[in-house]
């Protein structure tokens, strides 16, 4: 269960950091998010990380935990960079449009 938990926090964080760069908020939602939400998703992404970390050294050997969590990084990181470019092929006609 420590596993899934650590590939999940790893999944939310690396997404609140890919959502707040300015060239994914224009890609995905046709606009840039405003200072307070981009620097709040900023935040959360490294709180995300941290606790993803926290999950992981809690394991009996911290040496094996540290492992698995860059493992879940590695794999949390593929799992967005996979969405994004998924998300670019979406037809334009399914995005929102511009204002």
């Amino acid at each position: 269960m420590g596993h899934l938990s650590v590939l999940l926090l790893s999944v939310l964080a690396f997404a609140c950091l890919a959502l707040a760069m300015e060239r994914h908020q224009e890609e995905l939602f046709a606009r840039q998010l405003g200072p307070g939400a981009t620097k709040g998703l900023r935040v959360a992404g490294w709180a995300l990380l941290c606790g993803s970390s926290a999950v992981a050294l809690r394991q009996p050997s911290w040496a094996i935990g540290l492992v698995s969590w860059f493992g879940c990084l590695s794999a949390g990181a593929g799992m967005i960079f996979v969405a994004l470019m998924l998300a670019a092929r979406i037809p334009k006609t399914i995005r929102p449009q511009r204002r």
